[in-house]
């Protein structure tokens, strides 16, 4: 049942792929790549794995980390001067060694490959190749060059996304997709590899990092896989690598000028907030950042403090903790994670008036910060200020696109302050983020039942129900179809 299922998806995808698109734009001529995929199917794609990603726990959701390789990457993308793809950058919560693009310009780097790199030029490097895949296509290239089977296999994925599937077909449809984009239909041709390396590097060089870092990594993955023992690092299942694509990158880079290198301390800061996210217990965490900064090759000086003051806060050591990131606020009054770490440091040790006083003076030294708004938030909702709580939420979501779980965040603010109307708009919106349609809509029914509803509040949610009922009913209409071919 199950198979023939996929076959009743792919064929109803096939005819959806040739059909007429009114949002496709003219594809550039003699580009197969733009006959396997539109843009919104492409983008589809990308974004209904990520949301499965997201279902099964296993993107990185830590405000600060999600920020920084979002910032790391969009000042690599920007140097592609190209406007065809947004670019979305996340952390998957894994220690395999990875990095992989999905259709849509979704670009996925795992936690543990952040902390095998030694350089924030590496980091950027492995970057810039993956973006380098996206803007040459390289994912829908291969698709169109490997025939009808892979088509096949892209269309039963397509259709589970685009076809609103449900039931548990749709789980299995995208853990097959994942395995396919990740492990087997992304095994990049060795032309491929050469074409992002070459064009990876102009926009490293062109970001201010310093070139040999695509290189150096690959050196380290080369090492890695080369002693006796090791797993294959999974980058390079899937990205060929050998020694003379090695050199020829090291001689490319040497002869890319690039006007300034210029990396963050930042960078340091991730990899050892990682490390303690990841650590299988709180005594390992503290074990790793227990010697005096400077023993530890692994982490800067500052990377080092700021680890192990993660690592008190970690064990309920709130006290020591704030001692700590007092130091780093004091020695360092610039960066954004030391006074959202000292202000939660402080909450957690009871000290309120102090916390909340460290988070104000955060937010008017970095207005709009997202993680540190995140974090002050969440700081007023333990204290159990809800109004405003609300109110610096909606101020920087009226700005920049939140995370699902930052539109549940700022739905429980809502809540708790007796905002209830809104708080179901908000949820509205989670779960259209999650793909869950039906219940967005759900949602949306029930705030018009609140009482005391003011009238441009029903204005909107009336107008958001009109837009998305449409979709609601395409879906169904697919499903029916879908069902009569059976």
């Amino acid at each position: 049942m199950l198979k023939r299922f996929f076959i009743v998806l792919a064929a109803s995808l096939l005819t959806a792929v040739s059909g007429a698109d009114p949002h496709r734009d003219l594809p550039d001529i003699g580009s197969p790549a733009d006959t396997v995929f539109t843009r919104s199917q492409a983008e589809a794609i990308g974004r209904s794995v990520l949301r499965q990603l997201r279902e099964q726990d296993s993107v990185l959701e830590d405000p600060e980390i999600a920020e920084y390789i979002s910032d790391l990457g969009q000042r690599v993308a920007s140097q592609a001067h190209e406007g065809e793809h947004t670019f979305n950058f996340f952390v998957v919560n894994d220690d395999a060694i990875n990095a992989f693009a999905l259709p849509g310009g979704y670009v996925g780097i795992n936690s543990g490959l952040i902390t095998a790199t030694r350089s924030e030029s590496e980091l950027a490097g492995v970057l810039a190749h993956e973006v380098a895949h996206v803007i040459q296509k390289h994912i829908a290239r291969r698709i169109a060059g490997t025939g009808r089977s892979s088509m096949l296999a892209t269309a039963a994925v397509l259709a589970a996304i685009l076809l609103g599937a449900g039931g548990d077909a749709v789980p299995a449809v995208i853990a097959g997709a994942q395995g396919l984009a990740i492990q087997e239909q992304i095994n990049y041709t060795r032309a491929n590899e050469y074409e992002a390396d070459r064009v990876g590097l102009q926009y490293l060089a062109r970001a201010g990092f310093d070139p040999m870092g695509m290189p150096s990594f690959f050196e380290v993955l080369s090492r890695q896989a080369a002693m006796p023992g090791s797993r294959l690092p999974e980058f390079l299942q899937t990205h060929p690598l050998t020694s003379t694509r090695i050199a020829e990158t090291r001689d490319r880079a040497e002869r890319t000028p690039v006007a300034e290198v210029r990396e963050s301390s930042t960078y340091e800061l991730m990899r050892a907030r990682i490390h303690v996210l990841n650590a299988r217990s709180t005594d390992e965490a503290l074990r790793r950042f227990a010697s005096p900064p400077g023993a530890e090759p692994d982490f800067g000086a500052l990377g080092h403090r700021y680890g192990h003051g993660l690592a008190l806060l970690r064990a309920g050591r709130y006290p020591e903790a704030a001692r700590q990131f007092q130091a780093l606020v004091d020695e360092h009054p610039t960066t954004v994670a030391f006074h959202s770490a000292l202000g939660e440091a402080l909450i957690l040790a009871g000290r309120h008036a102090e916390g909340l006083e460290v988070f104000a003076h955060a937010t008017r030294l970095f207005p709009r910060n997202r993680p540190l708004t995140v974090r002050h938030a969440e700081a007023l909702l333990r204290t159990r200020n809800f109004d405003r709580a609300h109110a610096i939420l909606l101020d920087i979501f009226n700005v920049v696109r939140p995370t699902p779980p930052q539109v549940r965040l700022i739905a429980n603010a809502a809540d708790a302050a007796g905002l209830h109307a809104e708080a179901l708009f908000y949820m509205s919106e989670y779960h259209l983020l999650t793909g869950e349609l039906d219940m967005a809509l759900d949602k949306l029914r029930l705030a018009l039942l609140e009482p005391e509803l003011q009238a441009w509040q029903r204005a909107r949610f009336e107008a958001r129900i009109a837009e998305l009922e449409p979709f609601l009913q395409q879906r169904r209409a697919s499903r029916r179809g879908s069902n009569n071919d059976e």
